[in-house]
């Protein structure tokens, strides 16, 4: 048996496993889950979670990258299936092939600050921790509609989509390469451990208060492209000395870092900045194999937020595609009953790109067209 089917056939047995044999403080419970991430707000992303909005977020996240066509006819799903499959299936001989030696250097251990053998920032930011943070925030939204067993659910879906994120990665390229054998056979399945642990969840829910801030995405039937699709993750730490400030940290295709301040109770003002991914790189390395990197251009934000769930943001960036993106999420303009999420894009080229989604739909829609 592979070494990641194993082990994710382990993670499986969770909703079934003997609880004299596991502590039932360490793992979530779906009779007494408690909802450390997901709160059921009706207002902000959080009324926008659910598992279709998850798994596009995540899924198409590269498209962000000014070398990523958003047409989602462009994309070679079938030969990223099977590059995917490829390498999973004998990881071991892709890891060989790339060598050992690189593959810990630069996707599994933090000893290279060298941009071009960093593969493992991403990986420890956005795979351990938000992976394993969107394991249990999906649970948490299963087990708020009812499911019987929410941690299979969640694990399912965060598995799908965690492939769909390599395979779209992946696209058109064909031969070895391990960034989804760091991806999907260390870190994805460790972020689904840690967090299956309760004082991990207290500590990144009520300490560094993380929350998911993705996107609303959209699809544009006239341009076939995908926009505003993207995953992001923040951290705010509340100093102890100034109740009201707090540190602030957004991760996703950025890393920004600012201050946060509590101008009302519960609500947030946030300004940051920092880099952004622009483009994502493929070049070859000393073995012949795939290596990925990122060509980065600065990035600066501004968001704000009620009790952790996000109801405007701006940000604007040296990308050319995506100059200026502002979101407004459910709950900031509300018509009667009626609240939608609105987004605006505006490009190098001043083009504007527009779009609304809704609280119950799968995924919004978008109009406006840019240069090809």
């Amino acid at each position: 048996m592979k070494p990641a089917l194993f082990l994710f056939l382990c993670l499986l047995s969770f909703d079934n496993a003997p609880a004299q044999n596991i502590s039932a403080d360490s793992l979530i419970q779906s009779a007494t889950m408690a909802h450390r991430f997901y709160h059921e707000f009706n207002y902000g992303s959080d009324a926008d979670y659910n598992p279709i909005y998850y798994i596009m977020n995540g899924g198409f996240d590269i498209l962000q990258t000014e070398n990523q066509s958003r047409n989602l006819r462009d994309i070679q799903y079938t030969t990223g299936i099977r590059n995917v499959t490829y390498n999973m299936s004998s990881l071991f001989t892709s890891i060989r092939d790339y060598g050992t030696r690189n593959f810990l250097r630069d996707e599994i251990i933090p000893s290279s600050i060298n941009e071009q053998n960093m593969q493992w920032w991403p990986n420890y930011q956005l795979h351990l921790i938000g992976g394993g943070m969107e394991y249990r925030m999906m649970a948490e939204w299963y087990d708020s509609q009812g499911f019987e067993y929410p941690k299979t659910a969640s694990l399912l879906t965060v598995a799908a989509q965690h492939f769909l994120n390599e395979v779209i990665e992946n696209n058109g390229y064909v031969g070895r390469t391990v960034d989804p054998v760091a991806d999907l056979g260390v870190f994805d399945p460790l972020g689904v451990v840690l967090f299956s642990f309760e004082p991990v969840c207290n500590f990144f829910s009520e300490t560094l208060n993380m929350a998911d801030w993705s996107y609303q995405p959209a699809y544009n039937p006239t341009s076939g492209d995908l926009e505003n699709a993207g995953q992001n993750f923040i951290f705010k730490y509340k100093l102890p000395f100034a109740a009201r400030y707090a540190l602030f940290y957004e991760c996703g295709m950025n890393g920004l870092a600012g201050i946060s301040y509590e101008f009302k109770k519960n609500e947030w003002l946030s300004l940051s900045a920092g880099m952004r991914n622009s483009q994502d790189v493929t070049v070859t390395d000393e073995t012949g194999g795939r290596k990925q990197t990122a060509t980065m251009k600065w990035n600066a934000g501004f968001f704000y937020d009620k009790n952790n769930s996000l109801l405007f943001s701006i940000l604007a960036s040296g990308q050319r595609s995506y100059r200026v993106v502002a979101n407004v999420y459910p709950g900031m303009v509300v018509i009667s009953d009626f609240s939608p999420g609105i987004f605006a894009v505006l490009t190098e080229a001043n083009q504007v790109i527009f779009g609304l989604s809704f609280r119950y739909s799968p995924i919004g829609v978008a109009t406006g067209f840019r240069e090809r």
